[in-house]
């Protein structure tokens, strides 16, 4: 019997063409199905074109649309197939993962590097392998299939501005390959036996600071005045610097004292924090309340903030929950064992 999947489009370089000043999105729900009839005949797509932006503009209010646009149909298909541009595509996919939990049905997000009505493009094979996933038994919960690459929603970034290889899946493994009519599954999570949960609320107020050297923590009052939580980007496994001139660790009571939750997360890609490897962070974790980011990304921290900070979230509670894995997005420390040379 033939799944029924629901495509929504969003726009991104997929439905992009070019308008004189670049590209822009163009293309319709309607002609990006159409362009892709011959290849997917194994299964029955309705379609729905929800934005036409570029997904530079996306923004929280617009996952939350997508969100509510996917709990609307739940119960009528058996996957959902969302197209959207490259550049936020990784913030969406872990926006999801948190807004739409538990679900036993497939809700794939992809896209492309070049334009689907462009003569060499990555977007066919991108929508098709994305469609072939959706349509296997087996799969649920939030992904993003590129590249012939399924990655967790959580664990995805986009590595490469203009390769067709342009995401990878950060300190997880692959959770499959998609192969033409082929999908081979490496890292498949069990589907949820307890029913899909929605969630509608996001609170965007989150400050994410990458520290260079010489920046000045006078900063940290401004972002503690106007915003509810902040993810501080660190060196290495973690740490805050604390010269006597420009003394991050000091300017953390700033934070603390109004109890806005931080996050410590690292500017090296993979491998994750681990704050109580050096002085540098080992003494931030004594004196001051902080969370780390450990093993999950960027993307993922910030929209788990959000999410949270939407439950009304605050002190323990909202780090217990933060410490709660959701979607594979976080392992426990006590499990990981990264090998050095890996």
């Amino acid at each position: 019997m033939k799944k029924h999947l629901l495509l929504i489009t969003t726009g991104g370089t997929i439905a992009s063409e070019n308008s004189g000043n670049g590209l822009a999105p163009s293309v319709s729900a309607e002609e990006i199905l159409r362009s892709m009839e011959a290849l997917i005949g194994f299964c029955d797509i309705d379609f729905m074109e929800l934005f036409r932006i570029d997904s530079t503009n996306m923004q929280p209010e617009h996952w939350m649309e997508i969100a509510k646009t996917i709990k609307k149909n739940y119960d009528k298909y058996d996957g959902f197939v969302v197209t959207h541009g490259t550049d936020t595509m990784a913030y969406t996919a872990a926006a999801l993962s948190y807004l739409i939990q538990d679900s036993a049905k497939p809700i794939i997000l992809t896209g492309s590097q070049k334009p689907l009505m462009d003569e060499v493009t990555d977007a066919k094979k991108n929508l098709a392998d994305s469609i072939r996933f959706a349509c296997e038994e087996g799969v649920s919960g939030v992904f993003i299939v590129f590249a012939g690459q399924a990655i967790a929603g959580t664990r995805a970034r986009k590595f490469r501005s203009k390769s067709f290889s342009a995401f990878s899946s950060i300190n997880y493994p692959e959770i499959a390959v998609v192969d033409g009519a082929r999908v081979i599954k490496h890292a498949l999570p069990p589907v949820p036996e307890g029913s899909v949960r929605f969630y509608d609320k996001m609170v965007p107020k989150v400050f994410l600071l990458k520290l260079i050297p010489g920046m000045d923590p006078g900063i940290l009052e401004y972002i503690g005045d106007h915003y509810d939580a902040v993810v501080l980007e660190t060196y290495g496994v973690g740490g805050l610097p604390f010269p006597k001139d420009r003394n991050f660790m000091a300017g953390m009571k700033t934070l603390t004292d109004k109890g806005i939750p931080v996050v410590v997360a690292t500017q090296v890609v993979m491998e994750g924090s681990d704050l109580e490897t050096y002085e540098v962070g080992h003494e931030a974790m004594e004196k001051y309340d902080l969370m780390q980011a450990h093993d999950m990304t960027t993307e993922a921290v910030v929209t788990k903030l959000m999410w949270l900070l939407g439950l009304g979230l605050s002190g323990d509670k909202l780090k217990e929950a933060f410490y709660t894995p959701v979607a594979l997005d976080l392992v426990p420390a006590s499990t990981l064992q990264w090998q050095e040379g890996e």
